[in-house]
């Protein structure tokens, strides 16, 4: 995918996501409302524990929907690195498709 077509995909998914933000709906099956009980966990230079809420969340999850999103993750202010190690740290395996990146 190129630069541009990248940023399309970009700019629509920040657009769903305000749209979701104003609206209850599931995104891999996490309720768009709870997404950020796991913020403090992925971001930033120095992130929490996951809580044990982030990790009811994250338990909830389907992870291999979650893996897909994992390039898009730096546009939120996520940090790929910890997002992909959240699963092992609340106890789950981390799906085949998500190692290694």
């Amino acid at each position: 995918m190129g630069k541009p077509a990248s940023r399309v995909l970009v700019q629509r998914v920040v657009a769903f996501l305000f749209i979701a933000s104003s609206m209850a709906i599931s995104i891999c099956n996490i309720e768009s409302s709870k997404m950020n009980l796991c913020l403090p966990a992925v971001s930033g230079k120095s992130p929490t524990q996951p809580t044990e809420q982030c990790c009811a969340v994250v338990s909830g999850a389907k992870l291999s929907c979650l893996c897909s999103y994992k390039n898009l993750l730096p546009a939120f202010g996520i940090n790929p690195k910890y997002a992909l190690a959240l699963p092992k740290k609340c106890g789950l395996e981390t799906p085949p498709q998500c190692r290694g990146s």
